[in-house]
């Protein structure tokens, strides 16, 4: 972590606030509050937890005692999903300062398809309670009509990484205007979605950051595996496994060859109501709208195999024009980064398996020749999303832990040197209650 800076070298409450202009925002609003964390701002209205709702357990523990100054603002953007604020713009961000600085930023985007606050609870409240300075971004589109973004296909995810890059740049120098000097250190951190964007500015703008944290980062490459290779096999091998009879095992069997761990079988009834047929179709439309017509946007909601033309049931990448290869390219991975970086990624997770996923970016990584700045952790029992732990507290344990685990042995790579954890697959300890799996995470245990 950055050397804290001292109490009389921190700014004053909220000093030099009215001067903080962040460059080439549109509009922005800046407010001088008691509390920056979500014990203070949920009441305060300066965080939306309909945002962040559904991806933490319900039991997290808020900090508090982190007074400062939060930013609110947009840059320019022609689309309007965001409707934060009662502003109907999209590209909005909140940039939080804390009186106590320690030094550092953390900038990160958000997960699915959520709007700025979605990182409050799983991220900003942890960092700006060990004094970071944070920023966030909507990404620049946000909601089920994320793909009506953008002229080409691909362009509304590409605007993704574009935002985070152009809300770092301006962060660090509201930073700068605050505590009258820039951050010492700038680590970017998301997951999901918020992962892919990690790994892509590691890679493409590794200037900007000194490290960075990916929980579980969707997989974007060209020839495959994509979302949208292992989601179309779940759509039609699902449905006849939950039906049973003589065909249910060579279902299930299909759906281990597509990626879905033997063993997670308890969270297909979930993924398959909320999950796998709604992203497979909004992000099919993003990259390959001409599958299902002019005419249908996003397909036709759980389809069945050989229903008709355009489901996504039916979706076979491989076979799709050079076209949608070339949509996926532009938005695809290299595993060329260019500073540390640290993976991690639950086993059970059957939204975006890790075989298909993270697994392969590791080895992408290690192909460029990039692998001593890479650490890769695979979480025993942890799934796509904490809140899940909630219902099933017996079967899964939350990547939360993790992640703050993976921040700190980052934290002390780039200060002193200190390597984390060799990669491998993170063991969970016997005996261990609910309480104790949502507060520790050890990386070191095999």
């Amino acid at each position: 972590m950055p050397a804290s800076v001292g109490v009389a070298d921190s700014p004053g409450h909220c000093d030099r606030a009215a001067h903080l202009r962040t460059p080439g925002a549109e509009r922005q609003t800046t407010a001088c509050l008691g509390e920056l964390t979500t014990a203070g701002t949920v009441g305060s209205g300066h965080t939306d937890p309909a945002d962040w709702a559904g991806l933490t357990p319900k039991d997290l523990v808020v900090p508090s005692g982190v007074p400062g100054v939060q930013v609110d603002g947009y840059f320019p953007d022609s689309s309007t999903t965001n409707t934060n604020h009662g502003w109907n713009h999209d590209a909005q961000f909140v940039i939080r300062l804390p009186d106590r600085w320690n030094g550092g930023l953390v900038v990160t985007g958000t997960p699915a398809n959520r709007e700025q606050y979605a990182n409050d609870r799983a991220i900003a409240d942890w960092v700006l309670a060990r004094g970071y300075a944070y920023a966030a971004t909507d990404k620049g589109n946000t909601g089920l009509t994320f793909h009506r973004d953008g002229r080409r296909p691909g362009d509304a995810i590409a605007e993704w990484n574009s935002r985070l890059t152009q809300l770092t740049r301006a962060a660090r120098t509201v930073v700068t205007q605050r505590y009258r000097r820039p951050p010492a250190r700038t680590l970017v951190t998301g997951l999901s979605n918020g992962g892919y964007l990690v790994r892509w500015q590691l890679e493409n703008h590794p200037e900007l950051y000194d490290g960075g944290v990916d929980w579980e980062g969707t997989l974007w490459r060209p020839e495959g595996p994509n979302l949208l290779t292992f989601l179309p096999p779940a759509l039609r091998e699902y449905p006849v496994y939950e039906a049973g009879g003589a065909d249910a095992p060579a279902a299930r069997e299909a759906m281990h060859r597509a990626g879905y761990p033997a063993g997670s079988e308890f969270l297909w009834p979930y993924h398959h109501k909320v999950y796998w047929d709604l992203t497979q179709r909004i992000y099919r439309e993003e990259l390959d709208p001409g599958f299902d017509g002019t005419a249908t946007e996003a397909g036709t909601p759980y389809c069945l195999p050989g229903s008709g033309p355009g489901c996504d049931a039916d979706y076979v990448y491989e076979e799709r024009p050079r076209q949608v290869r070339e949509a996926v390219g532009r938005i695809g991975l290299t595993g060329r980064i260019g500073k540390p970086l640290l993976t991690l990624h639950g086993d059970l997770d059957v939204l975006l398996p890790a075989s298909r996923s993270s697994d392969v970016y590791a080895r992408m990584v290690r192909a460029q020749g990039r692998g001593a700045l890479f650490r890769y952790y695979r979480i025993a029992d942890g799934t796509h999303v904490d809140s899940l732990v909630d219902t099933f507290p017996d079967r899964l344990r939350p990547l939360l832990p993790c992640h703050r685990s993976a921040f700190g042995a980052l934290e002390k790579w780039l200060a002193s040197g200190v390597r984390p954890p060799a990669s491998g697959t993170v063991v969970r300890p016997a005996g261990q209650d609910t309480t104790a799996l949502r507060e520790h995470c050890d990386l070191g245990r095999r």
